[in-house]
């Protein structure tokens, strides 16, 4: 049985891509789509990369980004010119920058790794949603009330140190009348 089947007894290579799962970002700007990865094999020369694209009404997909040795961008198609690659191999990090966003480019942007002998393994989707601005997270409600809160506890401990320092020396003056006095 183990003649048969030798290929049973080896782990299974494969790549792990990491992303993001959604990104909201707001029209005309850029934004960094960060994808990472990690592999059972050391990075390879012919590891590649590969973006691409499926617009919200779930038509075909879109090449992106490719790279092999080097970047490719991509010479036709709705992100000509306006994907520049901002990864970087040694480091497991195979990220691209997207410029001027459109609200065409509301989609579903994958990031495919294959690093030879690992060629299969998972691919990281990250949903983008262009939006007009930003709304007023529950993110940033907490960081407001946080930092509220911060503020004042500072000036409460301000007040008390005031207040015990004004009370030392009205306590001082007494004494020194008191003193006098007699």
């Amino acid at each position: 049985l183990l003649a048969v089947f030798p290929a049973a007894l080896w782990p299974v290579a494969a790549v792990e891509v990491h992303t993001a799962k959604k990104v909201d970002a707001v029209n005309g700007t850029n934004l960094r789509l960060k994808c990472t990865f990690s592999s059972s094999s050391p990075i390879s020369q012919q590891l590649s990369v590969i973006w691409n694209f499926q617009p919200e009404d779930q038509s075909s997909h879109e090449p992106v980004f490719y790279y092999l040795k080097e970047p490719y961008e991509m010479t036709t198609g709705r992100f000509k010119e306006r994907v520049t690659w901002d990864g970087n191999i040694q480091r497991n990090d195979v990220s691209i920058v997207i410029w001027n966003l459109q609200p065409s480019d509301n989609g579903t942007f994958t990031c495919q790794v294959k690093n030879p002998p690992d060629v299969g393994g998972t691919v990281g989707e990250v949903r983008l949603r262009v939006v007009q601005k930003v709304h007023f997270s529950e993110i940033h409600f907490l960081a407001v009330a946080i930092g509220s809160a911060c503020v004042l506890m500072i000036i409460v401990v301000i007040v008390v140190i005031f207040c015990r320092h004004h009370r030392k020396k009205q306590q001082e003056k007494r004494t020194e009348v008191a003193d006098t006095e007699l």
